[in-house]
Parts: structure tokens; C-alpha cells; sequence
């Protein structure tokens, strides 16, 4: 009955180190929930528009694939976490033209491109793929998601047209993993009938990113429509003699610049060729009315279209001595 108090000191150190050290695992939800609160605001509206419009491409390809619904076809969701790196891979870059320059890449991992590929082809999908996470996909399976690709990648240059401001040319080639860091990661996610996921990883680049952000183009267009009327308004009203002349159009022309050619280089001439010019990039660009220059300038874009800002107005006895 002595040893009763001995076994009784255990008892009370128990409570003081090992309940103590309990509550550790604590900070792991905590942890899990950090990169959430990071990671969404950081995505910004016209990049969410963007991997939206993937995901919608994405859901109607495979729908059509597979001969479903829309409304029944597996529905993909935007997470925000990047998913873990493993050997076997699956990367494709997709580089944009047109409305937008730059590039992003799509990363499967090689479970999932065969899930995927198995859509595509008709196969049927079994639980038993889920075990494929740590082979590599295999030569029938890649060239089967690649065509698949090919085909979202098609029908998002269409969709993203509205998002890019114009129209968009998307190619797609398979690749390793980029060297530039991304500026923003979205996974899309799903299951397929088995109940295996599937997750496709999208990287956008900084210059992609940097293209797709909002441009102030109406405040320089409002600047230089304003112009016109303060050029206008210096100039001294025109006399009776030519008010009649005021309503004649005349045809002016823009010059970036000249170069004299040999006939046999001008003969030698075919799509690819690049001519130089004289004018160096930062040169100003030439008005001509009828031949003869007018005004000088700076290029500009306004709605789409190029436009010039006047900065100087050419001495018309000046430039008559010179030659055009």
C-alpha cells in the first residue's frame, strides 16, 4: 500500500507534459487555413475571368466527349492550392497571340491525364486507376490527352476573346516545366464516375498577367480627340473666299519612314522579307497631304486603331524646298 503514492507521481507528471503538448496540433488547421486566406485575394478578377473561362471550356469538352449533359457532366472546381510535384508530370504551355501576349501552362499529373485520355477514347473508368498516380502515362494515353487539349484550347480562344478585349490565338505544345515563376496558380478539380480524381493544374505567366490587366486607353484617346479642337481653336478664322473649300476631303498619309532599294532587291522581294528603314525606332513619323509634309508626330492607339499626336506643325515654305 506504500508504493501507491509512488505510482500516483507518474500520474500527475502525465497531465503536466503530455496533455500539455496536446494542443500542438493545433496550429495545423491553422496552418492548412493561412495559404487559403493568402492565396485567394491574391487572384485577381481579370486572371479569375480567365481560368473561369477554362473551366467552362473544360466542362463542355468533356461533356460533349462524353455524350452527356452539361448539367450532368462533372462539374470542375477552382481551388486555389498548387498541387504536389511528382516525376511523371504531364506539362503543356499554351501560348497566347493576338488581343494578349504571353504564356501559361496546363499541369496533369499522370493519373489524371489518363483518366482524361480514357474519356476521350471511350474507355471505361474503374477505381483501380487510382493507383496509376506513380506511373508514367503511356504513348496511346498522351497523344489521346493531347488531342483532347486541342480541342479546349480551341474552343477557349473563343471565350476568352470577351475577357481579352479582342481576339485571342492560343498554341498549345507539350513542354517541360517553365522557367519563369508563375504569377498565379488555379487547379481545377473533379471525379470521374469512379470516384478518382482528376485535377488540372493552370500557370499563368507574369507577362500574361501583366496583358490581361485593365488599360487605361479611354483617358489617352479622350486626351487626344481633345487636341484637334485646341489646334483648331489658334488657327485664324478662314475668309469668305475659302469657306467653300472647308467641306473637300483630302487624303493624308502616315510615313514611319524611307529607303532606297536596288531594283534587284526590290525584285528579290517576298513574304518574310524585313525592309530597314532609315528612321530609327524613336524617329518621328511624317504627315503628308498630297506628297508634301505637313506635321510630325507620335503613334498612338485609340480604340483599336493607330492614331497620331501632332508635336509639330511643319513651316509650309519650309518644307516646299525640301524634297519629299
Amino acid at each position: 500500500m506504500t508504493n501507491v503514492p509512488e505510482s500516483g507521481v507518474p500520474e500527475t507528471n502525465v497531465p503536466e507534459t503530455k496533455v500539455s503538448d496536446t494542443p500542438a496540433t493545433n496550429p495545423t488547421p491553422e496552418r492548412q487555413a493561412e495559404p487559403q486566406a493568402e492565396t485567394r485575394p491574391e487572384l485577381r478578377p481579370e486572371l479569375r475571368n480567365w481560368c473561369e473561362a477554362w473551366q467552362t471550356c473544360l466542362q463542355n469538352v468533356l461533356s460533349q466527349v462524353s455524350g452527356t449533359a452539361p448539367g450532368k457532366s462533372a462539374v470542375f472546381e477552382i481551388a486555389s492550392q498548387p498541387l504536389p510535384v511528382a516525376d511523371f508530370d504531364v506539362w503543356y504551355t499554351v501560348v497566347a497571340g493576338g488581343a494578349v501576349h504571353g504564356e501559361m501552362t496546363l499541369r496533369l499529373p499522370a493519373a489524371s491525364g489518363t483518366r482524361l485520355a480514357q474519356k476521350f477514347l471511350g474507355e471505361s473508368e474503374s477505381a483501380a486507376s487510382e493507383g496509376t498516380t506513380a506511373r508514367k502515362i503511356t504513348l496511346e494515353n498522351e497523344q489521346a490527352l493531347e488531342e483532347l487539349l486541342r480541342q479546349i484550347v480551341g474552343l477557349a480562344a473563343t471565350a476568352l476573346a470577351a475577357t481579352a478585349g479582342g481576339e485571342v490565338q492560343l498554341h498549345l505544345a507539350a513542354s517541360a516545366a517553365p522557367s519563369w515563376s508563375s504569377d498565379a496558380v488555379v487547379c481545377l478539380q473533379t471525379r470521374n464516375e469512379a470516384g478518382a480524381s482528376i485535377s488540372v493544374e493552370i500557370q499563368i505567366s507574369p507577362a500574361l498577367a501583366a496583358e490581361l490587366q485593365p488599360r487605361a486607353q479611354p483617358m489617352a484617346a479622350a486626351q487626344i480627340s481633345a487636341q484637334p479642337l485646341l489646334v483648331s481653336s489658334t488657327l485664324p478664322p478662314p475668309s469668305s473666299s475659302y469657306g467653300r473649300l472647308m467641306d473637300v476631303g483630302l487624303d493624308v498619309k502616315l510615313r514611319f519612314g524611307t529607303r532606297r532599294m536596288l531594283l534587284r532587291d526590290v525584285l528579290a522581294l517576298s513574304a518574310g522579307v524585313v525592309v530597314e528603314l532609315d528612321n530609327t525606332l524613336h524617329s518621328p513619323v511624317d504627315l503628308l497631304l498630297d506628297g508634301r509634309l505637313i506635321a510630325q508626330g507620335e503613334v498612338v492607339i485609340v480604340d483599336g486603331k493607330y492614331g497620331l499626336r501632332i508635336t509639330d506643325v511643319v513651316d509650309p515654305v519650309a518644307a516646299a524646298g525640301s524634297p519629299v
